[in-house]
C-alpha cells in the first residue's frame, strides 16, 4: 500500500448509531455516518450472510426508509443495485450521512431481535459497509431505550464516550454481537482471561455454580493449547421458556438456554457442553481454520468440505473437556458416544451423503432440511464428531500414548494461525495428522470422510479395552417404515423412511392414515401409537393394507412389514483390559 493511500485510508471514517425509540415495533434505527470518502457515488452494502451459520440468509430484507444527506443536510438520491447494495450519488460531499431501520423480530442466536425487554443486535444484519472498504476502522453508538441500562458486547470501549465502541475492521465488527437491556451480569476469571456472563430472560441458573464449572471448561481448554487468545470474553446467554443453539465469535459467543433447566442435572450438563461447544470455538474456526472461511465474502457462500473438523471435531471435543472438567463422568461420556453412534447410523443419509459433501452442501442442505432430508443427507457435526473420535484412538494407540487429537489440533494451530496467518488446506490437516500419527491415514479418509463406508468402531474402541454391541441385533420386529404426527386432528406422515416396506410400496408424505387392515386410526396422538403397537404385533414378512387419503382422494395400498433396522449400541468395558489398552484410554479421557 502505497505512503498516498494510508494518508487517504486515514480521512476515511465510519460511525454507527444504534438506537430504539420504539422497541415494541421491533426496529433498530441506524444512522451512519461517512466522512473521506473521494468520488461520485459510494455503494453501502448488507452481508447476506453470518460467518457460522452457513446460510445465506438475505438480510437486506429486513431493511426499510433507507435515505442520504450530504454536507448541510442536502437530500442525495440513491438507488438500488442489487439485492444487498444501495449506492448513493455523493454529489462530491465527503461527509454523508445515512439513514434507515432494521426490522429485527427472529429469535435465534444469528439474528437481530428487538422487542419491550431488551434488543440482541447481530452485527452483519444491522451495519451497511462500503463497497471494498472492510479494512476499515469503526465505532458504533448504543442509544438504550430509555428502560433500558446495560450493554454487553465483546467490543472495546472508546476512552471518555459513553455507550461507545470501536472495531479494527468490519471483520471485528460482524464478529461481535451486541446485547443491550437490563440483563444480569456476573463475571469471572479463568486461563488469566476475564469472563462476563450476561444473562437475558431470567433462570433458575446458580451463579457461584456457573462461575466455577464454567471457569473448569476454561482451564481445560486453554490447556491443550497453551494459550488463551483474549483478554476478555463475554458469554451472551438468552434463556428462554425452550432454548439451544450457539454461534461463536472471535471473543464473545450467543448461546440459547432454557431458563428453568440448570437446576437439574441433564439441564445444567447440556448448557455447559454448549458453552464448551462454542469456547472451544476460539481456537477451531475463529483462529485454526479452512482456508475458504477468510477473509469472508459476505455476499455469498464460502464453501468448505471441512465444516466436519470446524464443527464436527468442536462437537466431540464439547462433550470430551466437560468429563476432562469433572462435570460428568467417563462412563456417561462414553454412553453418550454409544448413543450418538446409534444416531448417525440409523440415519438412512449416512449411506448416502459422505460427511465431506455433508460440508460443502451445508449452504443448500444443512439449514434447509426437508421430510427426505434424514434418507439423504448426514450433519456434519454428528458425523464429524465420529471421525475426530476414531482419529484420536487412532493417533493414541499408534504412538503408545505420545500424542492424541490434542496434539494435531495445537500443531496446526501453531502452524496455520500463529506461523502462517492463514487457513488450512484438506490435504494440510492430513498431512499434520499423518505426521503425528506417525503413519498414513488413507483408510480413515477414503473410506469414512469422503465415502459412506460404515466405520468400524469395533477396531477403535478395542484400542482402549472397549467393545461395542448392537442390543438390537436379535431383534426381529417389524416395522412400517413411518413417522406420523396430528395434524388438524388428522394423522398425517411426515417422513418415510428410505428402504423400508413404506418406502417400497408408496406411501408418501402427506397421506393421511385412515386405517392399517381393520384398524380404524383414533385421530388423537393416541391413536398414532396405537397404529405402531398394531404394527408391532405382526411379523417381519407380513403384509398390511393401509387406506389413506392423498389429495382428498382415499386410496389403499399394501405394504410388506420390514424387518425394523433400527441400531441401539452399548459399549462396555472387556473383561480384561491389557495394560496397552488401559494405558490408552488413560491418555483418551485424561484419567
Amino acid at each position: 500500500m502505497s505512503i498516498m493511500t494510508i494518508a487517504l485510508n486515514a480521512q476515511e471514517k465510519i460511525a454507527f448509531k444504534v438506537s430504539f425509540p420504539a422497541p415494541q415495533t421491533h426496529y433498530a434505527e441506524v444512522e451512519m455516518e461517512i466522512s473521506g470518502f473521494k468520488g461520485d457515488y459510494i455503494d453501502l452494502k448488507m452481508p447476506v450472510w453470518t460467518p457460522g451459520s452457513y446460510l445465506i440468509r438475505e438480510y437486506a430484507k429486513n431493511v426499510e426508509a433507507f435515505g442520504a444527506v450530504g454536507s448541510e443536510s442536502k437530500p442525495l438520491t440513491f438507488s438500488k443495485v442489487n439485492k444487498n447494495t444501495w449506492r448513493v450519488n455523493t454529489s462530491k460531499s465527503q461527509s454523508i450521512k445515512v439513514n434507515y431501520r432494521v426490522y429485527s423480530f427472529e429469535v435465534s442466536v444469528r439474528t437481530s431481535l428487538v422487542d419491550e425487554s431488551h434488543a440482541f443486535l447481530s452485527p452483519a444484519g444491522l451495519f451497511l459497509y462500503p463497497a471494498g472498504k472492510l479494512n476499515l476502522p469503526s465505532t458504533v453508538t448504543v442509544v438504550p431505550h430509555s428502560s433500558w441500562t446495560k450493554i454487553s458486547t465483546g467490543l472495546d470501549k472508546v476512552p471518555g464516550k459513553n455507550n461507545t465502541f470501536t472495531a479494527a475492521d468490519f471483520d471485528i465488527l460482524y464478529d461481535s454481537p451486541i446485547e443491550v437491556g437490563n440483563q444480569d451480569i456476573f463475571e469471572f476469571s479463568a486461563a488469566g482471561v476475564s469472563h462476563e456472563v450476561a444473562m437475558y430472560g431470567g433462570g433458575n441458573y446458580d451463579k457461584e455454580v456457573l462461575k466455577r464449572d464454567m471457569a473448569k471448561i476454561v482451564h481445560e481448554q486453554t490447556k491443550v493449547f497453551g494459550v488463551n487468545p483474549n483478554k476478555r470474553y463475554v458469554f451472551i446467554v438468552h434463556n428462554f421458556n425452550s432454548g439451544g443453539g450457539g454461534l461463536e465469535h472471535l471473543n464473545s459467543t450467543v448461546l440459547g438456554a432454557s431458563r428453568n433447566a440448570y437446576n437439574t442435572g441433564p439441564g445444567l450438563l447440556r448448557f455447559l457442553a454448549l458453552v464448551s461447544h462454542e469456547y472451544f470455538h476460539l481456537w477451531n474456526v475463529k483462529r485454526l481454520r479452512p482456508i475458504a472461511l477468510g477473509p469472508f465474502n459476505y455476499d455469498e457462500e464460502n464453501y468448505t468440505t471441512n465444516l466436519w473438523i470446524a464443527e464436527g471435531f468442536t462437537a466431540y471435543y464439547q462433550n470430551l473437556f466437560t468429563t476432562r472438567a469433572g462435570l460428568q463422568t467417563p462412563e456417561s461420556f462414553v454412553a453418550g458416544l454409544a448413543t450418538a453412534i446409534s444416531s448417525v447410523e440409523n440415519q438412512p443419509g449416512n449411506k448416502v451423503q459422505s460427511v465431506s459433501e455433508s460440508s460443502f452442501d451445508a449452504w443448500i442442505k444443512h439449514y434447509r432440511p426437508n421430510e427426505n432430508s434424514a434418507n439423504s443427507t448426514i450433519s456434519y457435526y454428528s458425523k464429524g464428531s465420529l471421525i475426530a473420535l476414531i482419529l484420536d484412538l487412532e493417533i493414541i494407540k499408534s504412538t503408545q500414548g505420545r500424542a492424541g487429537l490434542d496434539e494435531v489440533m495445537k500443531a496446526m494451530y501453531d502452524e496455520y494461525y500463529v506461523k502462517q496467518k492463514r487457513g488450512y488446506t484438506d490435504k494440510e490437516f492430513k498431512d499434520m495428522a499423518e505426521k503425528i500419527a506417525g503413519h498414513s491415514l488413507d483408510n480413515i479418509y477414503n473410506d469414512y470422510i469422503n465415502d459412506v463406508k460404515t466405520i468400524d468402531y469395533s477396531r477403535y474402541f478395542e484400542y482402549a479395552g472397549l467393545k461395542i454391541t448392537n442390543a438390537n441385533a436379535r431383534s426381529n420386529e417389524p416395522y412400517l417404515g413411518v413417522t406420523t404426527s396430528l395434524r388438524d386432528g388428522k394423522i398425517i406422515i411426515t417422513q418415510v423412511a428410505r428402504g423400508s416396506g413404506a418406502w417400497n410400496d408408496g406411501l408418501n408424505v402427506n397421506d393421511e392414515i385412515l386405517s392399517v387392515d381393520d384398524y380404524k386410526v383414533k385421530k388423537t396422538t393416541a391413536g398414532s401409537n396405537e397404529l405402531f403397537a398394531y404394527i408391532t404385533d405382526k411379523r417381519v414378512g407380513d403384509k398390511v393394507n393401509v387406506s389413506v387419503i392423498r389429495d382428498g382422494i382415499e386410496k389403499t395400498m399394501e405394504v410388506s412389514l420390514l424387518r425394523s433396522p433400527a441400531l441401539r449400541y452399548v459399549i462396555s468395558t472387556v473383561e480384561k483390559p491389557s495394560d496397552a489398552q488401559l494405558a490408552v484410554r488413560k491418555r483418551w479421557l485424561k484419567l
